[in-house]
């Protein structure tokens, strides 16, 4: 098992608008997210710790502006909390092991899919395609990606 952990040197790194949604509970702007038009078989891992989040098989247009998925490819890297701010009662999802904010997530998702809609910044996340999957120690992941197109 991969040890994922919030690495304050990723962190120091980390790009501007990265840094303000993972550690400042940030939102991007919808429909400015580089992975929203994302149709690449592979995974979403944390940016900040790469503990794998979503596969691209959940992945789906919800024109909510930012990238949908229907489940978490690994239900224990995903803590939900509850979100009271900005007047709202939300559910709040971040990344366990890294403890990164990556959206939210809602019960508007196709109901033939289970009907969750987990609203994920772009910012929070880093894309392993398929081909490379194996490589970076994501192989276990594989049977969860659909096959290339």
């Amino acid at each position: 098992m991969a040890d994922y952990r919030k690495d304050p040197d990723i962190v120091a790194a980390l790009d501007p608008e990265s840094y303000r949604v993972t550690q400042e509970n940030g939102t991007e702007r919808p429909g400015t997210g580089r992975y929203l038009q994302n149709k690449e078989p592979g995974i979403y891992v944390d940016i900040v710790s790469g503990e794998p989040l979503f596969a691209s098989s959940s992945k789906y247009e919800s024109g909510c502006g930012w990238p949908s998925f229907v489940k978490p490819i690994e239900p224990a890297n995903i803590a939900e909390l509850r979100d009271t701010t900005h007047g709202m009662i939300r559910t709040e999802v971040r990344s366990k092991h890294g403890d990164s904010h990556l959206g939210h997530v809602f019960p508007d998702g196709p109901a033939d899919r289970g009907g969750l809609r987990y609203c994920i910044n772009s910012a929070a996340l880093r894309f392993v395609h398929r081909d490379d999957m194996e490589a970076e120690g994501y192989g276990q992941y594989l049977d969860q990606v659909e096959e290339r197109a």
